[in-house]
């Protein structure tokens, strides 16, 4: 469990990557996924390090006087100063850029933060060249038993027998990929904890974005997505159900993703005929909530790839990014992942073990991608299939690929 908390894998990225290059490590995502417990691992070998944190009332007060005084002046040493939740900052980017040009070179920074960290990195960026940015997620099946690999490695991996970690995914898809509930392993507390973390969610979080009259009906829309995950999502149909107008369930939606609430997974169009073009597939952080199995596991897949391509593309290793399919014929692969924007990846996610999916053979034949999987729920699974020539698809249990991505 000493593993499992230090997280190895993110520190040895931060270390590795940004703090070696003189670069500031910002540590985004979902509020309780470790950022915190990352920065003070880091902080422990680091002499003389600092930590801030926005809600101390004592560190405020030195922030709004002086902020380059948080950079401790020591000869000889470059110690690491950890910013904890300092987006909650009025001005925080500029008061940061200061800190880091003046003071940059006496200190190693870490910037921890959810929402609005990650939001606010997108617009009017000030800090630009200055960071490297590295997005944690929660648990996952490679992660937690050290068995990931590159992904240049993974064709060749699936031609050979792989270990099997059905203890892992189950506990997984019963308490979810967050530190406390996973370790804890105990249903009465995953329940108590996934009802505060929504309740904190909605009702402080969405404070800063929205006005106070909205929350409740907000929370209403949040308990009615799950129902709605592994479908193409209609924002109308939400909007009706609440009896609210199309702009403001959009409006809600994108809260609700830059909360770390759901994330969206857009369909992939190009080369696809008659495909639809809109309509985002939307999926939980956290997958526990997610009453029906069939739903729930496939957004554990859906999750355990959106993590693979920002652990890959944190580390350097190409552009990667994750989108559906589905033509209007009806006529879908649950997850197609694009590398350096050629289609490199089909996913077709099945809670049981049966034939490969007629579509997962149509939309491979169109876009030859490096690699077909079929990945079933069922334990010891592990075939091969012909798809057309000499390229071959995979049907493998999700407990033995999932190790393959970190």
């Amino acid at each position: 469990m000493v593993y499992v908390k230090q997280r190895p894998s993110y520190i040895n990225l931060i270390r590795n990557l940004a703090l070696k290059h003189g670069k500031m490590a910002f540590i985004t995502g979902p509020r309780q996924v470790g950022k915190t417990t990352i920065a003070k691992h880091l902080l422990s070998q680091y002499p003389d390090g600092r930590y801030y944190n926005w809600d101390d009332v004592a560190f405020r007060r030195r922030w709004i006087k002086d902020p380059k005084s948080a950079i401790p002046q020591i000869v000889g040493q470059k110690p690491l100063v950890v910013f904890d939740e300092i987006h909650k900052a009025p001005r925080w980017k500029s008061y940061l850029k200061g800190i880091y040009d003046m003071r940059g070179e006496d200190a190693n920074i870490v910037v921890t933060g959810s929402a609005k960290l990650d939001t606010f990195r997108r617009g009017g960026d000030s800090l630009l060249g200055r960071y490297f940015q590295f997005r944690l997620h929660p648990f996952s099946v490679g992660e937690l038993s050290q068995s990931s690999i590159h992904p240049d490695k993974i064709k060749t991996s699936l031609s050979k027998t792989l270990s099997s970690k059905p203890g892992l995914l189950k506990t997984l898809l019963e308490h979810s990929g967050f530190p406390e509930p996973f370790l804890k392993s105990d249903t009465t507390f995953t329940n108590l904890w996934r009802r505060t973390r929504i309740e904190r969610l909605v009702r402080e979080d969405l404070r800063d974005l929205t006005q106070t009259h909205e929350l409740p009906l907000i929370e209403a829309a949040a308990s009615l997505i799950p129902e709605r995950i592994g479908s193409p999502f209609s924002i109308q149909s939400l909007a009706e159900d609440l009896e609210i107008s199309h702009p403001t369930g959009k409006r809600w939606i994108k809260w609700l993703s830059q909360l770390y609430y759901l994330y969206s997974v857009t369909p992939y169009s190009k080369n696809i005929a008659r495909s639809i073009k809109k309509q985002p597939k939307l999926y939980l952080w956290d997958w526990s909530e997610i009453l029906n199995n069939g739903p729930r596991f496939e957004n554990i897949i859906a999750s355990h790839l959106l993590k693979a391509i920002h652990f890959w593309m944190d580390s350097g290793i190409d552009t990667f990014e994750l989108f559906y399919l589905r033509d209007k014929e009806k006529r879908e692969v649950d997850f197609l992942v694009v590398r350096n924007r050629k289609p490199w990846m089909l996913v077709e996610s099945k809670s049981k073990k049966g034939s490969p999916s007629s579509h997962l053979y149509h939309f491979s034949k169109i876009l030859r991608p490096e690699l077909v999987i079929q990945i079933v729920e069922q334990q010891g699974v592990h075939e091969w299939f012909d798809i057309t020539g000499e390229a071959r698809g995979h049907l493998v249990s999700a407990d033995s690929f999932l190790g393959l991505l970190p």
